[in-house]
């Protein structure tokens, strides 16, 4: 009986040898499973022939179009206001429905431009 034992206790020991083997295997990083850090790093500052970041400039174009299209969207709304007071409460014009959709497209594009930073 204690040769079984003995026998049983060698294949359970080979068996955490090779449990053992195998995870060790797991743990060594694979060059396709590191993390890609490197890939996604953002490009250098990139420094314009005046001498001013790239980044920046295109900051202060967007901050500039961005108030521009507030004007714009201050103004569109200040038209609505005045098409539906002009109307009645039961009519609707389809230059009002045209005022809505540019004020949802500028609206949008305000969004879209502050939401990049």
């Amino acid at each position: 009986m204690q040769s079984g034992y003995a026998a049983d206790m060698m294949s359970v020991h080979s068996m955490f040898r090779l449990i053992a083997v195998l995870l060790s295997f797991t743990m060594v990083p694979v060059p396709a499973q590191q993390p890609q850090s490197r890939i996604e790093k953002e490009p250098e500052d990139i420094r314009l022939p005046s001498g001013k970041m790239q980044k920046d400039e295109i900051l202060k174009a967007d901050y500039e179009k961005s108030l521009e299209d507030a004007a714009s969207l201050l103004k569109a709304a200040e038209d609505l206001k005045m098409d539906l007071e002009k109307t009645g409460r039961h009519v609707l014009s389809v230059g009002t429905l045209k005022q809505l959709d540019n004020i949802e497209k500028l609206t949008k594009r305000i969004r879209s431009r502050l939401k990049k930073y």
